[in-house]
């Protein structure tokens, strides 16, 4: 029972941290260009993108079929268009103008959810690393750790810029990490997780953050600013992602 509560303590604390301190650096940076932003959510993309390439949906397949996979991949496509429309529906609801701001604030709580439901798996990683060995379970937490800064950021960015109150963005940001450590608990609980469990967990995941790259970082990137900046944001954050995701582990 010790075991279980210190995994999930330690998946709380890495799930969070990485995040809170990616939110507070969003909510204090000072340049808000359209230009500044477009290139914060085409690098948001790109990490996302080369964790959904090189992480989630190669671990699925490893331990899965393919049409597992797809089948996990088309359910968090699904799922991420329902928040959407739902999250549309909110904002009508509120009779937000559609304007850069009511965009910017809606992208940011998309992908806030997206990234609570990516968090999910990661702290099943970091429960079943635990439970093979303290060192294995420490060198996932800390890799997941310093990726989550970078999604802190994407996440606090959008909102601040859309008018949310900097409070609100933080409980967004913190209530995302905390999903890393229910993942953790689950794993600790489980113990040897099922495969198929985590294949479908991950290639979910991997679903729900393609909509998110696909359907409002990129669109959303583009409109704010037509140049170049965009694609070399993306590029950016899809070369760092490769050694978050292969390098850091």
């Amino acid at each position: 029972m010790q075991d279980i509560l210190n995994t999930t303590v330690l998946g709380v604390f890495f799930g969070t941290i990485g995040t809170t301190i990616g939110g507070l650096i969003g909510c204090f940076i000072k340049n808000h260009s359209n230009k500044f932003l477009s290139f914060i959510l085409s690098f948001a993309a790109g990490l996302m993108m080369a964790v959904v390439c090189f992480d989630l949906i190669p671990e699925a397949l490893s331990i899965s079929k393919l049409s597992e996979t797809l089948i996990g991949i088309l359910i968090g496509i699904v799922v991420m268009i329902f928040c959407d429309v739902i999250v549309d529906k909110k904002f009508k609801t509120k009779k937000y103008n559609e304007d850069v701001k009511s965009n910017l604030l809606k992208t940011g709580i998309i992908v806030s959810i997206g990234l609570a439901i990516h968090n999910v798996p990661e702290g099943l990683a970091i429960g079943s690393g635990f439970d093979a060995s303290v060192s294995l379970g420490f060198s996932l937490a800390l890799a997941i750790c310093l990726h989550d800064i970078p999604e802190g950021i994407s996440m606090a960015i959008p909102m601040k810029s859309g008018g949310m109150k900097i409070y609100k963005i933080m409980t967004y940001v913190i209530l995302s990490g905390l999903a890393t450590g229910a993942g953790a608990l689950i794993g600790a609980i489980i113990g040897k997780v099922s495969e198929e469990i985590i294949a479908i967990c991950l290639s979910f995941a991997a679903g729900a953050m393609l909509y998110i790259v696909s359907g409002e970082l990129i669109p959303e990137s583009n409109k704010l600013y037509k140049g170049r900046i965009s694609a070399l944001g993306n590029m950016i954050g899809f070369i760092i992602g490769i050694f978050v995701t292969v390098v850091a582990v």
